[in-house]
């Protein structure tokens, strides 16, 4: 496996790959999440034609090792970054820093001037990282399960 990553705008062709990432980043990966709310989260991959009209509506940045997607970043026109997920194969080198510079790059240049996610209990300390600051703690329901997250927001 090649250490090379590569960051680039994803398009329609990425949708099934960034779908099994999603899944597999929450069924298999590092989190302070039960087996039951991951299930819930999760349940199996996202129906593709649903997943794609999600992703149409968003930008989309892809990390891709080897040929492969193996991370990606979505900024909704809002200012909001919807989806941040890294293959568990790739958590923990630097690629969520690594897709967050891209992406905040792309805001800047188009004139956002604040940038806000929800994360979860994984996902809150990178957006630390970044700069980003919890402006509320959630609690979020999904197929039973209750879920802890942060609301955050980064001034840019």
């Amino acid at each position: 496996m090649s250490d090379e990553v590569q960051i680039r705008r994803g398009n329609t062709s990425d949708h099934a790959a960034l779908a099994d990432i999603f899944h597999e980043s929450v069924r298999d990966g590092a989190t302070l999440y039960s087996g039951a709310q991951r299930a819930a989260w999760s349940p199996a991959p996202p129906a593709l034609s649903d997943w794609s009209a999600k992703l149409n509506a968003q930008t989309v940045f892809v990390a891709e090792a080897d040929g492969k997607p193996v991370g990606f970043l979505t900024l909704l026109p809002d200012g909001e970054i919807d989806l941040a997920y890294i293959h568990p194969s790739h958590k923990g080198t630097g690629l969520f820093r690594k897709l967050y510079a891209q992406l905040e790059t792309y805001a800047l240049k188009s004139d956002s001037r604040t940038l806000t996610t929800h994360a979860s209990l994984h996902a809150h300390p990178a957006f630390l990282a970044v700069g980003f600051e919890v402006t509320e703690k959630e609690h979020v329901e999904r197929n039973g399960e209750t879920f802890q997250r942060y609301a955050m927001q980064k001034r840019l």
